[in-house]
């Protein structure tokens, strides 16, 4: 046997615990949003649920294990050292692809990476053996591959994406009717029978498709259940009316209960289904290599493959643990989770996704469509329906993206859907199922509204395009790496390893940043005038101390051409800008909040508010071109110009510290001195830009990119100093209103 076999083995071993890696990360968002997204218990409760969920559905998943086999091509039309090829070929695009997904933060389906990139690999091998065989020609091609299996999937993709929605939408707008918001009352009467179905479907998926291939089940059952699936469900629901009612006396949360297992049922189907796009492959290139060994022979024709494949339970435990221990301490998994949760919350705020023609476009159609729509309903059965999905006011929101009903409109939905497909054997995608009833009960639920439909469409689409790119671009992956495989030997294998290997450390450190998880700000938080003078010169002075840190350093750096960090203080400067920019996001929640406070507290907020921006988005237009600058390998600052900017960066220093001094002590004594600071940096600054229009006119030769910089950093300086001076103002005026407003008050 070829070392060079045997190496390909141990990296598609290597590869196997990459893929559970990379495909935990992408299928969280699976099993994992609808409890995250109502915060029905800690995070890491929720992680310990699904985690015992994937260990059950691991040891279960032998039986999928031919679909990498022998499911998209037929193997006894290739030879040891093509079926070898094409299984490394197609892990080393599979990976790729995924891990490149995960990184933007877009979820997609395993299934259709893995069932694409095994057809593109098959194609590059089916197209090396023909070239091989003067015998065979390109029509002969079907012989090799199983084209059906790739039309039941992309038809798939198109009935999961539409079938999801609509059931999602529909499920989602009835339990709302009969629920609304304030759901306590409604939900003590009809909460058990209610919870009851949504328990019995995910009892059913569980049993019935996340452990259908274990053999815990027997044949006779399992072919009842199938010919009976109304009747089993009817009673599943009668009984697991029942307990939840018990429960329900008992004081059990009945609703936590519910969304918990259906964590745990999807946990388990996704193990025990979906292990296979991760192992399967590996594994089948490992039972190839012990074939050919045994056979002695490098030239042999792999109809083996075709047989069932031999369960090895150590294996299955193993990539359990690996699945486990991701899914606890994966960043990209949690970022995955992010979309889902940020297209389907019940609040406002910053968007991720900007906006497109086409979701303008919907929007308006769908504002068209709920006029004619109103124009048919009684006004007085629309001001019935719009009661009943009349959203809580902000002070009574939990800060969860949404509440419990919706989570088990989530889990309920995707559970029955994939349940009656697979009793019916219509292969729909756990990906599309669940991301697209999240989606559809988002929209029923109102939380598309005007303010952020176009935005949440626009990420919709996104996600859906994604996933018909995942098949083309897995297969043409594949495609190519396996050609180059085939042709190239073990120098390509080399090479190709050693690229991907490079590609995936590159991607992980390039890893988004996550928000972290944080409890109401001090200013939510903050009732009286005080609280909110006390917090907000709290942001203030941390703002203004960062970037009077920014500042320093930038100019530092661009006189030394520090690239490295120029570019850490493009991104702190961001930070702080995104900062503020959602600061302005939340305006109008923060004032409701703020409602028991006077009209003068939330006006001298609404200053603050754009102070803050305009002095970060100042810096900002200081610290990116400093390092496009740099970056670019200009020619950088010249003596003279160090000097009038380093003067200027001293005397931007002191004022910010007297400022943040005022601020934080509230004596405002020294507010002339300010203005005398002020004016005396800009005499500086109209001085050094003298000295640069002297040195332009007297040196023909002198750098036009350099005094670009050199003007626009003096610039917003400007602009920067002058906003801070406004922001101490206001505080002033704040304090002697406030001031005035006792003395006036009765004794």
């Amino acid at each position: 046997m070829s070392p060079l076999f045997t190496a390909i083995v141990i990296i598609l071993a290597l590869l196997a615990v990459i893929g559970i890696v990379v495909g935990v990360a992408n299928d969280a968002v699976n099993f994992l949003n609808s409890a995250l997204g109502s915060k029905v218990a800690p995070r890491r409760v929720i992680l310990w649920v699904a985690a015992a969920g994937i260990l059950v559905g691991t040891l279960t998943s032998s039986g999928m294990m031919e679909v990498a086999r022998s499911g998209v091509f037929y193997p006894g039309e290739f030879n040891f050292q093509e079926i070898m090829m094409l299984f490394l070929g197609m892990m080393l695009g599979n990976v790729l692809l995924l891990d490149l997904y995960n990184t933007l933060g877009l979820p997609t389906s395993t299934t259709v990476s893995m069932v694409f990139g095994l057809l593109g690999a098959a194609v590059a091998a089916a197209l090396f053996h023909i070239a091989d065989d003067p015998g065979m020609t390109i029509q002969q091609l079907s012989q090799f591959i199983n084209t059906g299996k790739a039309m039941v999937i992309i038809a798939a993709i198109l009935l999961s994406v539409a079938l999801a929605f609509a059931a999602g939408t529909l499920f989602m707008y009835i339990s709302r009717l009969i629920f609304s918001f304030r759901y306590a009352p409604v939900f003590r009467r009809w909460g058990a029978v209610w919870c009851g179905i949504s328990l019995s479907g995910i009892l059913y998926f569980a049993l019935f498709k996340g452990l259908k291939s274990s053999g815990l089940i027997p044949t006779s059952v399992s072919e009842y259940v199938g010919e009976h699936v109304l009747l089993t469900l009817l009673a599943f629901w009668a009984v697991a009316s029942l307990v939840l009612w018990l429960f329900q006396r008992m004081r059990f949360n009945i609703m936590r209960i519910t969304i918990l297992s259906g964590t745990f049922a999807l946990a388990l189907a996704f193990a025990g289904n979906d292990l296979v796009n991760f192992i399967g492959v590996p594994l089948a290139g490992y039972d190839a290599w012990q074939i050919a060994r045994e056979a002695g022979s490098e030239t042999l024709m792999m109809g083996e493959l075709a047989n069932p494949a031999r369960v090895n339970f150590l294996l299955l435990g193993i990539s359990g643990v690996i699945m486990v221990l991701t899914l606890f301490f994966s960043k990209k998994s949690q970022h995955v989770t992010e979309t889902e949760l940020s297209l389907a919350s019940q609040h406002e705020g910053d968007e991720r996704f900007g906006s497109t023609f086409i979701s303008r476009s919907l929007v308006r159609a769908t504002l068209v469509l709920n006029n004619l729509w109103t124009g048919i309903i009684p006004a007085r059965v629309q001001r019935g329906i719009n009661r009943r999905f009349e959203p809580l006011p902000v002070e009574e929101r939990s800060s969860a993206p949404y509440d419990m009903i919706r989570a088990v409109v989530n889990l309920t939905a995707a559970s029955i859907l994939i349940a009656i497909a697979t009793s019916y054997k219509l292969p729909l995608s756990t990906t599309y199922v669940v991301f697209m009833v999240a989606m559809g009960s988002s929209l029923a639920d109102r939380s598309w509204g005007r303010e952020s439909a176009v935005y949440r469409i626009t990420g919709v689409m996104a996600v859906i395009s994604g996933w018909f790119i995942t098949a083309l671009g897995g297969f043409l992956i594949a495609l190519g790496v396996t050609a180059l495989l085939l042709w190239g030997g073990w120098i390509a294998v080399a090479v190709l390893t050693a690229l991907c290997a490079w590609l995936l450390v590159r991607s992980h450190r390039k890893t988004p940043e996550l928000k972290e998880e944080v409890a109401a700000s001090p200013l939510e938080k903050a009732e009286t005038p005080s609280e909110v003078l006390h917090t907000c010169i709290g942001e203030v002075c941390g703002t203004m101390q960062e970037v009077t840190r920014i500042y320093n350093r930038t100019l530092v750096a661009v006189f030394k051409e520090n690239r490295k960090v120029l570019k850490e203080m493009v991104r702190d400067s961001e930070h702080l800008y995104e900062e503020a920019r959602a600061r302005k996001y939340d305006l109008t929640p923060t004032l409701r909040r703020l409602q028991q406070c006077d009209i003068d507290t939330g006006h001298f907020y609404v200053q603050v508010t754009d102070y803050l921006s305009e002095v970060t988005k100042a810096l900002i237009h200081i610290t990116r071109p400093a390092f496009e600058h740099i970056d670019n390998n200009h020619e950088g600052m010249s003596k003279e110009q160090i000097v009038d900017l380093m003067r200027v960066n001293d005397q931007v220093e002191a004022i910010f510290d007297k400022v943040n001094t005022m601020l934080s002590s509230e004596d405002f004594s020294e507010l002339d001195v300010v203005l005398e600071m002020r004016d005396r940096l800009f005499d500086t600054i109209v001085e050094a830009i003298k000295n640069q229009l002297r040195r332009i006119h007297n040196d023909p030769q002198t750098s036009t990119r350099a005094s670009v910089l050199y003007l626009t950093i003096l610039n917003e300086t400007k602009t920067m100093v002058l906003q801070s001076r406004n922001l101490l103002k206001s505080q002033l005026y704040f304090l002697q209103e406030k001031e005035s407003a006792k003395t006036q008050q009765p004794a």
